[in-house]
């Protein structure tokens, strides 16, 4: 039997594919389905170096998952100082951060009970 990829599992993966196109680092993502009275799915959460970079992540990613599937974010959040940019495609919300903001709001730390999933070479620690 062959298992067939919802469409959550393609928009992850395109947005991990647009993360990693412009060397996002620490891409985790939070599968909250199983926590009661959450507002998506799943939350993917990486980091950038500077304010340049956490915009050129979430223009790679927006620009990844339009041409491959067709889809765009319901809302962005954040672009104007690219501390903490949140693109929101209603099951996946995305948390493009700067390491330092990142550490701060501990999302991952919040959010506990998820089941995490670490990605690619850049694994986050």
């Amino acid at each position: 039997m062959t298992k067939h990829k919802t469409n959550a599992d393609l928009l992850i993966t395109e947005i991990i594919n647009g993360i990693e196109k412009v060397k996002g680092q620490k891409i985790s993502i939070l599968d909250l389905r199983e926590i009661e009275n959450t507002a998506c799915d799943y939350f993917i959460i990486c980091e950038g170096t500077s304010n340049t970079q956490v915009n050129a992540i979430s223009g790679a990613v927006q620009k990844t998952v339009s041409k491959a599937i067709q889809d765009k974010p319901w809302h962005v959040e954040g672009e104007a100082n690219a501390e903490w940019i949140l693109l929101d495609y209603i099951n996946v919300v995305v948390h493009i951060f700067q390491k330092h903001i990142r550490e701060y709001y501990d999302i991952e730390g919040l959010w506990g009970d998820a089941k995490i999933t670490n990605f690619g070479a850049t694994k986050a620690v």
